[in-house]
């Protein structure tokens, strides 16, 4: 039987819709887990999923075209986040992620944020507009997505000083979860 093309028009959005409503799901479980309970009384703090495995290999250019590997910031503890230019919330945490760099850049904490696909000129206007001072790589095969294991978007994951995948959120997060779970990795 063929399918209609009012049919074909509609399942970006319903896959999408569904999509959503799967990501909703999980957010819940995760916040509702009493394992995974934030140690923070701020209904605002979203509680990371812990892990302790080696930081997987990645590299990608960034806006200047230099190769950009993990592995050129071992020693240092390192925010990865995969975002794109056309999500909200993570336009809506670049500005968080920025203040929470300046404060904490002396003691060996760096951001990379990995851009999902968009051209480079639009990346530099975005990042141009913020006045984002922290590393962004382009992705355009989507490399970062397909190493982490994770195609919604935002999402975050800390590697500490030692190579280790230690924090992972599924979701926009702010400023103060990331003083309450990433500060006191660069303690160690």
């Amino acid at each position: 039987m063929k399918k209609s093309p009012q049919t074909t028009n509609f399942l970006p959005f319903i896959l999408g819709g569904l999509g959503l409503i799967l990501l909703s799901v999980i957010t819940l479980i995760l916040q509702s887990n009493p394992g995974n309970v934030s140690r923070s009384s701020d209904p605002y703090i979203l509680t990371p999923i812990e892990i302790n495995q080696p930081a997987p290999a990645l590299t990608l250019s960034d806006l200047q075209g230099q190769e950009v590997s993990l592995t050129d910031y071992l020693g240092d503890v390192v925010m990865v986040n995969n975002w794109a230019t056309w999500c909200p919330p993570c336009r809506e945490e670049m500005p968080e992620f920025q203040i929470y760099y300046n404060d904490h850049k002396e003691e060996g904490f760096q951001i990379i944020a990995v851009e999902a696909g968009e051209p480079a000129q639009q990346v530099r206007d975005f990042v141009d507009q913020l006045g984002l001072s922290f590393v962004v790589l382009l992705d355009p095969e989507n490399l970062s997505l397909i190493t982490f294991q994770n195609s919604s978007l935002p999402n975050t994951w800390v590697i500490d000083r030692k190579g280790q995948l230690r924090l992972a959120w599924l979701g926009a997060i702010n400023r103060d979860t990331l003083e309450e779970y990433v500060t006191p990795l660069l303690k160690e």
